[in-house]
């Protein structure tokens, strides 16, 4: 059994209470995992192109709201 395979059955197992609790402790740690990888992403410097068109498209009036 794969490790996923084995937290599918866990899970199946919660009360509907339970699944509620993980569903709200999964979705913060998801989101925050998220934000890190974004944070990481923009001190690499892997952002730059993005933010440079971004302003480029700005600067010359024909970035959309």
């Amino acid at each position: 059994m794969t490790s996923i395979q084995y937290l599918e059955k866990q899970i199946k197992q919660l009360t509907p209470t339970e699944r509620q609790e993980f569903r709200e402790w999964f979705l913060e740690w998801d989101a925050n995992e998220w934000d890190r990888q974004i944070e990481q992403d923009a001190q690499a410097g892997k952002l730059d192109a993005f933010a440079a068109e971004a302003l480029a498209e700005y600067n010359a009036g024909i970035s959309r709201k």
